[in-house]
Formats: structure tokens, C-alpha cells, sequence
């Protein structure tokens, strides 16, 4: 979680980068360095802030692209709660609850450095105990809480107060 007040600088300044375009001689256009389509092939592990920023300013098939890659290259948890919000709100891609789920619970199993797995295993809690592209189940759900609130996730401490007696 220490790192997390550096990834949000990160990320604002990648936001702050918008997709550029250079023309060819021949008038034909293709992208620069500096568009998010260039960090799609890349193989260093700055670009998966990138797919964040091109999922915000609209770029959705590049920021699916570089998540997907991410994943793959990286087992970024990270990308993987970013896909997950991708496929649940269905912005750029047919809305796909269980595949963002499917994302979640892979991203709470997967011990990351940076504690991001903390807060998929928030997210996917939430979705165990509301029933969201999975089975409701209110006891898993509430063991993934538990999990992330001790691990300092504010949310599931506070989605955990607010839960009914069973």
C-alpha cells in the first residue's frame, strides 16, 4: 500500500499524456511513441499505468489490449481489477460480469508486492456476498473482506460494519 501515493503520481502524469499521431510521407496515418497503442507490444512493466489512462480518455481497445498483455507478461493484479471494471460497466467491450469476476478472484489469490491484491480481494468479496457474475456466497465473501481489512482496505472494513447480521 506504500506504494500507492507514488502510483497515483504516476498516474496522474500518464493522464496527462493524450494518444498523439504522426503522418507518414505518404499522407497515411499511423501512431507515434507516444500513443497508447505504442505500449501494447511494449515489455516493460510501466505500461500497465498506461492502459489506465487510455481506458480514461476513451481508448478502450488499447487499454483492453495492454491490461490483457499485462496479465499475461506480468500477472499484474493491477490490470486485472482494471479489466474487471472494464468488463463490468461493459464500456468498450459487451458487459461480462463473470469474467470480471473470474478476474477479481484471480487477482485476491495472486500475492502482489505492491498490495493490490488487497483490493481485489475487496471487489471480489463484494461480489461473492451480492452475487455479482458468481453465486452468491455470503461466507466466502465475508472471509475475502475480512482478508482485505486486515490488510488495511478501508472499504471492506466499512462494507463489513455495514453488513446485516446473518
Amino acid at each position: 500500500m506504500k506504494n500507492i501515493s507514488l502510483v497515483i503520481a504516476a498516474i496522474s502524469l500518464l493522464f496527462a499524456i493524450r494518444p498523439v499521431f504522426s503522418q507518414h510521407a505518404e499522407g497515411s496515418e499511423s501512431t507515434s511513441e507516444l500513443s497508447y497503442e505504442s505500449f501494447v507490444a511494449s515489455t516493460k512493466p510501466i505500461k500497465c499505468l498506461y492502459g489506465y489512462a487510455a481506458e480514461k480518455v476513451g481508448d478502450h481497445d488499447a487499454a483492453i489490449a495492454i491490461f490483457e498483455d499485462c496479465i499475461e507478461r506480468f500477472n499484474s493484479v493491477y490490470s486485472m481489477i482494471w479489466l474487471a471494471q472494464i468488463y463490468d460497466t461493459g464500456v468498450g467491450v459487451p458487459r461480462d460480469e463473470k469474467k470480471a469476476t473470474a478476474l477479481l478472484k484471480r487477482g485476491a489469490m495472486t500475492n502482489d508486492e505492491a498490495g493490490y491484491s488487497s483490493l481485489a480481494q475487496y471487489h471480489y468479496g463484494v461480489a461473492l456476498i451480492e452475487g455479482k457474475g458468481t453465486p452468491a456466497d455470503r461466507a466466502a465473501g465475508e472471509a475475502w473482506l475480512t482478508k482485505a481489512s486486515q490488510a488495511g482496505v478501508q472499504e471492506a472494513t466499512d462494507y463489513l460494519n455495514r453488513l446485516p447480521s446473518s
